[in-house]
Formats: structure tokens, sequence, C-alpha cells
């Protein structure tokens, strides 16, 4: 404890002196509309033309010393229900736009675009994220930790597009309603950028160093309020949905099973920077489904959060801890195995989430959740009860309060609790424990030009038998310079730690390394940009100072001009089993606990120009395997019709090879995926996987018509197969419509 609390003393006490290299900051005030703004795309109106106007952008990259090929204006306004933006975006570069898709949050670095960067709080952390194409296609996301991107939260906005020959030309509303922010606070962040992907370059309002996210809130200006934004108005939404579902087992021999849902969402607006989310009976299915991963490692593999309900303030709920011991995991709500290790769901029945921030200072999350009662399941991630094969309903509370530190710091009180409900202690079927909890703290600290970065946690479960080591505690150090970025961390697991609700693959364990240390190149070469070679060390140990795994590497990246990157690594790991192990996870004979191997690969990978309409990525990785071999191959090529889709193959080749009496293996998983955007409110995806490692061939297609702002109609058809013969396993159609209204 002493040496946790001395090093947030250490930040503490160094965080002034870490911030004196901070750049000036640039300054836009946003005055009160004088007229009516029609959203045509046209900028002529008389607000327009009293408006401030952020102009003279700054390039980034791929170089951050001169001026962008294609300059951007961005005006502001607002009246008592809107933040306006006017932009022109000019385009002296002969050519179509580089646009990817007509979909709603399209990929970002492949598609021309107008970002605004919003921070409505001045904490230079969390906001809002708002981007335009072109061809009028919306992506909107959450800003979390500074500079990081949650692209799946949805809400409403308006915008216009008018195309020119040599620009185009931007409307945007966002409702007051939609942003989350402190009353009578005249003072924001905002940052413009613009993606110029026919000349690869990015520019930005404010100038932002190139070693750094260009998206950085550290780097952005300042929004300066005429008059102060409108006070918060009655913000209440409602989202309904009706479900209709037809189902069939093939395996289990059942006839065609329909099956009707109806539920509903709320968003009430407690306060301008608070909101209570809440939800009866929800449904995902129309959240794409996950894509299947080759497992040969000994440990669970982590799969993100797709479920809309969890994203919005997630940063509050999934960033404690770290990756490796994270107390909080929102997958394991409502998703659990059943006694053949597949993967079902448990219906929620209801649940609700308060967050957002109580002043400039103050940050809370408040979320619980209830489950229904499901035969034949078990909670992964949980120790489950030996013997017990019925899971009982389970209460999910998680409980977050954040203080602001400094400019750009904060230290954190965690609470994650599981309950289940109806919990009968003589009942020798229940797969779970009455409860279990995590309690803890984190401190995360940021200078001002993010040149530092540290973070501290630690955390202690709680059970109905009490544990020896309940306990994870971390601590990471980053450095961040024009030329060196270096990262330090150590991770330390009790064997008794037990987060239920979390995603801790291991435990036991003392982690200690470094991860993403580079020294970065700036070539004078008119082909490349930056050359990256890097090291990355990990040493894990058990509680007896016993070497369990080592890995070191070198490794090197080359950043092309045509945006093209080639990386290539050199590794050594070392592996000493403490249970036995087989590598193929095939069934065979197992390596044997207490044994240990050495073995060194060889990886290369090249990703092509992403301005092409054909473009690719392949790898390859080779070496020794334990005691054997492994080849890995690996290629993502496609072809892009832009703007109305693309269809792409995925393709992974595993060759392990172990010596008698050990199983060799070779196996193939393939992903063909097709999307089309027919217009920017008719969408279909089509995605088949192929996994010879599970014996499973998966068809998914979902057809998507946004009839209104955030407002759906889905048709997701699902089937899985035996690949040998293609007989069907199970199949399922459903039609799901949602709508939402304001109230």
């Amino acid at each position: 404890m002493r040496y946790i609390f001395s090093i947030a003393l250490l930040f503490h006490l160094l965080a002034p002196a870490f911030g004196q290299n901070a750049p000036e900051e640039a300054s836009l005030v946003i005055k009160k509309a004088v007229d009516k703004i029609k959203m045509d795309g046209i900028l002529d109106e008389a607000t327009w033309q009293e408006a401030d106007v952020a102009e003279g952008f700054y390039l980034a990259y791929p170089v951050d010393n001169d001026f962008p090929t294609s300059p951007t204006e961005v005006k502001v306004a607002f009246d008592d229900n809107f933040m306006y933006f006017g932009v022109v975006c000019y385009d002296p570069t002969p050519g179509r736009y580089l646009v990817e898709s007509l979909r709603r949050d399209w990929d970002w670095r492949s598609t021309e675009n107008i970002s605004i960067y919003l921070d409505p709080f001045d904490d230079r952390t969390n906001g809002f994220n708002f981007s335009l194409s072109p061809y009028n296609a919306q992506r909107e996301g959450l800003i979390l930790n500074s500079e990081d991107i949650s692209a799946d939260w949805d809400n409403k906005w308006y915008s216009k597009v008018t195309n020119y020959e040599d620009k185009w030309v931007a409307e945007i509303a966002i409702p007051f309603k939609t942003l989350r922010y402190k009353e009578n606070l005249t003072n924001w962040n905002i940052q413009f950028l613009r993606n110029d992907v026919k000349n690869n370059e990015r520019s930005a309002w404010t100038a932002v160093p190139q070693q750094y996210r260009t998206n950085n809130l550290a780097f952005a200006g300042k929004l300066i309020w005429q008059d102060p934004p409108p006070p918060p108005k009655i913000n209440v939404s409602v989202i309904p949905y009706v479900l209709g579902q037809m189902s069939k087992d093939h395996e289990e021999g059942t006839g065609f099973e329909p099956f009707g849902k109806a539920g509903f969402d709320a968003k009430v607006g407690v306060t301008s920077a608070l909101n209570l989310d809440i939800t009866v009976n929800p449904d995902f299915s129309q959240v794409e489904v996950d894509r299947q991963i080759v497992n040969l490692d000994r440990f669970e593999l982590f799969f993100p959060e797709r479920r809309q309900f969890f994203l919005e303030n997630s940063d509050l709920f999934g960033r404690t801890g770290f990756p490796p011991s994270r107390p909080f995991f929102s997958r394991r709500i409502g998703i659990a195995r059943d006694t053949s290790g597949n993967t079902v769901q448990v219906p929620i029945l209801f649940g609700a989430r308060l967050s957002g921030k109580l002043n400039k200072d103050w940050r809370i999350g408040l979320m619980n959740m209830q489950t229904g009662k499901h035969g034949g399941t078990v909670l992964p991630g949980a120790e489950n009860v030996k013997g017990g094969y019925n899971m009982p309903g389970q209460n999910y509370t998680a409980a977050v309060i954040q203080r602001q530190l400094w400019s750009r710091s904060n230290i954190s009180a965690t609470f994650i609790n599981r309950q289940a409900t109806h919990y009968d202690p003589e009942d020798s079927t229940t797969s779970t424990s009455a409860f279990n909890r995590v309690a803890g703290f984190d401190f995360n600290f940021a200078d001002k030009t993010n040149t530092w970065r540290a973070n501290v946690y630690l955390h202690a479960s709680i059970d109905p038998e009490p544990k020896k080591n309940a306990f994870a505690q971390g601590t990471f150090i980053g450095y961040q310079s024009r030329h060196w970025a270096l990262r330090y961390f150590h991770n330390y697991i009790g064997e008794g730690y037990n987060a239920e609700v979390g995603f801790v693959p291991r435990k036991g364990v003392l982690n200690i390394g470094t991860f993403g240390s580079q020294y970065i190149f700036y070539p004078e070469n008119e082909r490349l940009v930056t050359i990256k070679p890097g090291v990355r060390l990990m040493f894990t140990q058990i509680p007896n100072d016993q070497l369990g795994d080592r890995t070191a590497e070198l490794n090197v990246e080359f950043a092309f001009i045509n945006t093209s990157v080639l990386t290539g690594a050199i590794t050594q790991q070392f592996t000493h089993l403490f249970r036995d192990f087989d590598p193929t996870r095939t069934g065979g004979v197992p390596l044997p606990a207490g044994s240990s191997y050495t073995w060194y690969t060889g990886s290369l990978n090249f990703t092509s120009d992403g301005r092409k309409a054909f473009s690719f990525q392949a790898g390859a990785q080779y070496g020794t395997y334990f005691n054997g071999t492994r080849l890995t191959l690996n290629t993502n090529a496609g072809y892009k019709f832009r703007p109305y889709g693309s269809i792409f193959v995925q393709a992974i080749y595993n060759d392990v090879a172990l010596p008698d009496p050990h199983n060799s293996t070779r196996f193939w998983l393939i992903g063909p995926r097709l999307d089309v955007t027919f217009t920017d409110a008719l969408f279909l995806t089509t995605f088949v996987q192929y996994n010879e490692q599970a014996d499973n061939v998966n068809i998914n297609a979902r057809f998507q018509w946004r009839f209104a702002p955030v407002s759906d109609l889905f048709i997701v058809y699902t089937d899985n197969y035996f690949p040998a013969d293609f007989s069907v396993k199970n199949r399922a159609i459903v039609l799901k419509l949602s709508y939402w209204l304001n109230i």
C-alpha cells in the first residue's frame, strides 16, 4: 500500500512540471443565431456571415511542420435547441472522394470526413465525437480517456451536404438533448479534424505533434460561449421494440418454434450532464455476431461488448483495472454457458444505469441489472459450485465514483456485486454461490501534453468463504516524446482474487513487462513516413517466484506515404506448464504439467494501400512451438465498390506439428463478408464463417432499414452447419422493429 500511494504522491508533486510545455490554446467564440438556419448545406444565412471561423488548419500527418493540401473552414452558432456547425471542405485534388460506405459509423481512417470533438466538461478526458462524410453519412461516438472513441454509441443529430466541383459544404445541427454538458459552463474544449484520404493527410484546427493521436483532447482549443448554453429542458426518450422470431434446432429434432417479444429502452436527462437509462426486457438479436477467433491459448479470449445499452459511459465501468484484470466485464451479464461449453443467452429482465457528471470535478456511474434463472447453465468466468448445473436469477450492481484531479487526472472508487436471487443454500443443483463482490480504487494520471501517463489500481474480492490473497494490484507508467515511446507495467493477481463479473483469465501470477516501447524515426524519404523499431518484454511469475512465462521480442514497423504498412518481429517465448495442456486443443495426449519449453518465431505482416479499390492484409508466422512447430498464414483481401459497400474474405491457416504421441493438426478459419449500403438508410451485411477448429459453418445475414433517426427495422437470418456434409445444426430468422420517441 505504501508503494502504491508513494507513486500517486510522486505524480502529484511532478504534475505541475509535466504540464509546463502545454501548447498555447486557440479559441473560437460561439454566438447565438440571428436568424433561422435551414438545413440545406448552403451557408447563406445571416448567422453564418457573422459567425466566428476556425481556419488555418495545421497538418498533423504524415508530417506536422506544414499546412494541408486541402484547406478547411468551420463556423459555429447556436440557438435554444441546437448547436450548429457550418463547414467548408476545399478539395483541390482531382478525383472522387474516397468514402468507404454510406452506412452509419463507417471506418474513420479510410473515409474522407470532417470530425468535431466536443469536451463540454472542460476536463480534456471525456466528450462527444460527430463526423460527416461528403455523402452525408454520419458517424458519432463517445470520447473516452481523452482519445479513445466508442463508435457504438448512437444518438440523434442532423446534417446536410452540398457537393461542388472544388469543395463540399456541410451544415450540422446537434440537439442539446443529445449532449451532456455542465450548465452555465461557458468554456468548452473543441477540436476539428479533416481526414483527406486522397492525399493521405490529416489536419487539425489546433496543432497536434505527429507522435500523438490527432484527436487527443490534450491539444484541443477553446470554445467560448458568448451567452451560456441554454438550460436543459425536459429530456425523455423512449425506444420501444417488438420482435418476432422463428427458430429450429435440427440437432435436438425440434420443429419450428415461433417466439414473440417486446420491450423498451428509455433515456431520461436528470440534469444536463447526468443521464438515466432504463431497459425492460431488452433484446440484442440485431447485434452483429462475434468474429470467430482461432484459440490455441491456455486461457479465455476477450470479445468486445457490442450491446447498445452497456456502451454509454462504459469507461466508468469497463476501464477499471488493467486488461488482464478487469473487475467488470458487461458480457458476463445475460450470457452464460451450458454444461457442454456452448454460449447461451440468459434473459435480462430489466436494468437501469445512472451516469454522467455531478459537477466539473465529480463523475458517477451506477448500474443495476436483473437476469432470470436458467437451467443447465453456469456463469463463465465464475467459480461455479462443483456439480451445480442450474443458474438462479442474478442481480448485478456496478458503482463507480470518480474525482477529477489537476487538469487531466482522476481517482475513482469501484464496487461490483453479483447477488443470486432467491438463493437456496440447500439446493445442490445451484451452479453459483450466493454472492461475489469486488471493491477497490483506480488512479489515472495524464499531464497536459500527454507526455506522461500513469495508472495505479488496487482491487479486492469478497466471497461467502474468505480466500487467501483475494486482491489484484497494478501500476503502469508511460512516456511519449517526439522519438521515444516507453511503457512499463506490472500486474499482480492473487490466487484468491475472484472477480466473477470481470475478465480475469489467469490468477496467482505477477506480470512485469513493457509493451509498445519504440524509437520513432522520421526519415527524409518521400516514400516513408516513420520507422519504428521496438521491443516487448514480459515476465510472468507465480507466487513462489517461479518463472511461468517469458516473452522477448524485437519488432519494427515501416509506415509508407501511400498508407501501406510493413511490420516484422522476432520472438522468443518460454513457458512452464503448471497443468496438463494440449497445444492443438484437439483432445490429444497433453504436454505434462511441470514441463518447460522455449521456442522462437518470426513474423511478417503487410497491409496494402487502403485507398485502392482492391486492398489486402497478409501475414505469416513460423517457428518452433512448445516441442514442435507452428505455421500461421493469414490474409484479409477484398474489393470496395465505393461508396456502396465491399466484399472481403478473411482466411487464417494453422499447421501445428508435434512429435508422437501428441496430436498434430491443420485447420482453416475462413470468413467472407459482404457489406452493401443501398442508400444511407438501407443496409445489408452477410457474414459467413467457416471454423474448422470448431467444426462449424455460420451464416449471419442482417438487413437494416433506418426509416427515421435512430429507428430501425431489422431482419436477421442465422444458420449453423456441420462443414463435412452441410447438414443443418440450427437456424433462426428474426424481425425486429424499434422506434425512437421524444417525449
